[in-house]
């Protein structure tokens, strides 16, 4: 847990004034081994390891044994120099440390590998940037500073031409050409933009914006004071806004007016119809039915004793953190961060299955076969999968330090690990 849980942006912002004065990539057949048979590529799972600045290489289902690891900041002396080099920057990038850091640089937020299995994607926090890497020679191909002074969640297109970036402290999300880093467009958000999806036909953008989530004003009476928290849904093609879809009255319509409406992560179900989605302090998720515009179910999930209820105790305003669904759409698996556990959900039920424990998954996403759940255990630096049949552990994979976001990619069928730079 970080020692320190300042109200640090409204610190940095006042030393500012005297210094100028983050859809789920669909589940395709694939053998236990994660060769692909496509074009000479071999689908794998990228793990980030965002305090280590490396990207561990699994395979994407069977016994997701690691084949190979990237350094995702080989150009690290060369950003340092240039932070070190600017007050302004240099504010920012320890108030990153000291906060949603919790005291480490976040150096891999998030990433994916381009559709020719060339280069993966990384954006990179603490830099604010996304960068490609060329993952035969370890090299950075392009590389974009988003506004504002750090990276976040990312999302590619279907087709896997256009990735976008949330910037989320310009309020702004960047979408990119994938092979180019140039800038096809941009878009406004709420406060503190966070999670991105593409829907299935490529058409619109989600993005969740959660707020300020660095703050200790955590008491639910206090929740005001955390920002403009809300669903922007954008033309993907023209970047300009759709709607807008505030939960807070959706909340206050079923009587939770206490719960927070930051919308963490979240997924649709295939036919898209619904969206399911985690937000601040909660110990579970919601159902939202996209026609009738409303939230139709709640699901509370069990509490760990030890976790205890102190919401200025949770990581980045996080209980619960990593929600993704089967292919078939019968099953979600919830990442209970604070909890120490994960779950395989019946959606039709809703009923939980097995409590598999687990040390602070922060991320769930699903094997390249589509038959499991693959959490990031970022308190033991390790990837666990987990049945969607039984609800079960198969096993768990060491990796790097700290891992969170996990991604299904490509690399080519002979690929190794590049050199050290």
């Amino acid at each position: 847990m970080p020692a320190f849980r300042p109200r640090y942006l409204r610190s940095v912002a006042a030393a500012l004034v005297l210094t100028a004065a983050v859809p789920a990539t669909s589940a395709g057949a694939a053998s236990d081994s994660g060769a692909g048979s496509a074009g000479g590529l071999r689908e794998v799972m990228f793990v980030g390891n965002n305090w280590d600045g490396t990207a561990d290489v699994i395979k994407s289902s069977g016994d997701f044994a690691r084949i190979g690891r990237i350094d995702v900041v080989p150009d690290k002396d060369a950003r340092m120099a240039e932070i070190n080099a600017n007050p302004i920057r240099w504010i920012y990038f320890m108030a990153i440390r000291n906060s949603v850091g919790e005291g480490h640089d976040q150096f891999v937020d998030d990433m994916y590998s381009t559709p020719d299995g060339t280069s993966v994607v990384v954006s990179r926090p603490s830099f604010a940037d996304v960068v490609s890497i060329d993952l035969a020679t370890g090299a950075v191909n392009w590389r974009f500073p988003v506004s504002g002074y750090r990276s976040d969640h990312m999302a590619v297109s279907p087709d896997g031409k256009r990735v976008a970036v949330s910037a989320s402290l310009s309020n702004t999300v960047h979408v990119l050409d994938i092979d180019t880093g140039a800038e096809l467009g941009r878009f406004a958000t709420g406060d503190k933009p966070h999670e991105n999806i593409f829907t299935r036909d490529g058409k619109y953008i989600y993005n969740m914006s959660i707020g300020d989530v660095n703050t200790a004003t955590d008491a639910p009476w206090l929740d005001w004071t955390k920002g403009d928290r809300h669903i922007t849904v954008v033309d993907a093609t023209t970047y300009q806004q759709v709607k807008v879809i505030d939960m807070r009255s959706r909340l206050d319509a079923i009587g939770l007016k206490d719960y927070s409406d930051a919308v963490r992560p979240a997924v649709f179900s295939p036919d898209e119809s619904k969206l399911y989605f985690q937000v601040s302090f909660f110990n579970g998720f919601f159902e939202y039915d996209l026609a009738t515009d409303r939230i139709t179910r709640t699901k509370t999930l069990p509490k760990n004793p030890a976790t205890g209820d102190d919401r200025t105790t949770f990581v980045n305003d996080s209980r619960h953190h990593g929600l993704s669904m089967s292919p078939d759409g019968a099953k979600l698996c919830v990442a209970g961060t604070m909890d120490d556990y994960a779950t395989v959900v019946d959606r039709a039920t809703l009923q939980e299955g097995p409590l598999v424990t687990a040390a602070k998954p922060y991320w769930a996403t699903v094997s390249g076969d589509g038959k499991s759940c693959v959490i990031s255990e970022s308190g033991a630096d390790q990837v666990t999968a987990i049945s969607f049949a039984t609800g079960r552990k198969t096993v768990s994979v060491p990796v790097g330090d700290h891992p969170q976001r996990v991604r299904v990619g490509h690399v080519a069928a002979d690929w190794t690990s590049p050199p050290a730079s």
